[in-house]
């Protein structure tokens, strides 16, 4: 087990399955107690207890649905409660249904902004207040490269994350002073649970996606969950106390 977490109480949005699990695992295995959040209790019991057996650590699952606000304070308000404080929150939480421009309905839009704007913003909001009280802390946005101009039948995800870009810099400018950190990850295309099932339905296998993917991005790979959770880690770590505002691309050095 490492030790550059060590002590430290990190939230998870998400943290059941793809990156959030692979982001709960490292961290678990760098020391922190984890705290994750996710709608599905058996998925979330799951990783609790890999956790346990696997690094030795604590680990909670707290279930709710972060479209709501009551469920974005009920996963602070019992993190605190258990352990007294949160030192690291990692907004992962997110979907990605496919909708253009000009066919994106009213509910797919509310839908995704609801999970990864609205989710992200709330959980922020009650982190934040608890950082203030116990003296600093870490957020770390899992964003995309689709937060910049996005992809074309991702209007509504793209905008989304667009959105937690500004919230990102937002919360790095204005809580500095509370010694609160707020990093964003630009994450590339990335081997998930869900990317594959997405693709599976469509009758595209993984082998297939892999050489799909392969093709355009400069690296010559897909990312895996855990290429992500090392930068995941080293931003919840004491090692970037002077790094906040930022964003960290690992991508592969797709859509550069």
């Amino acid at each position: 087990m490492g030790s550059r977490l060590q002590g430290k109480v990190i939230v998870i949005t998400g943290g059941t399955k793809g990156i959030g699990k692979g982001v709960a695992l490292m961290c678990a295995q760098e020391g922190a107690v984890v705290v994750l959040g996710g709608r599905n209790e058996q998925d979330g019991a799951s990783v609790v207890q890999e956790i346990k057996d696997v690094h030795h650590a604590e680990a909670l699952f707290v279930q709710g649905d972060i479209s709501r606000e009551a469920a974005c304070k009920q996963l602070i308000h019992e993190t605190v409660n258990r352990y007294g404080r949160v030192d690291g929150l990692v907004n992962n939480a997110g979907i990605f249904p496919r909708g253009t421009m000009v066919d994106t309905s009213e509910e797919l839009f509310d839908s995704i902004f609801a999970v990864n704007l609205k989710g992200a913003f709330f959980c922020s909001m009650y982190a934040i207040q608890s950082m203030q009280q116990s003296g600093g802390g870490s957020i770390v946005h899992m964003g995309s490269t689709n937060g910049y101009k996005g992809a074309k039948e991702l209007a509504a995800y793209s905008c989304s994350k667009g959105a937690m870009l500004t919230l990102n810099r937002h919360i790095a400018a204005h809580h500095g002073r509370d010694r609160i950190r707020s990093n964003w990850v630009t994450v590339g295309w990335v081997a998930s649970e869900g990317e594959i099932e997405l693709h599976r339905n469509n009758g595209v296998s993984l082998e297939d996606l892999q050489t799909k993917a392969s093709s355009h991005i400069p690296s010559g790979r897909m990312q895996t969950p855990e290429d992500i959770a090392y930068g995941a880690v080293y931003l919840l770590s004491d090692e970037s106390s002077q790094v906040t505002g930022t964003e960290l691309h690992i991508n592969g050095g797709i859509g550069l």
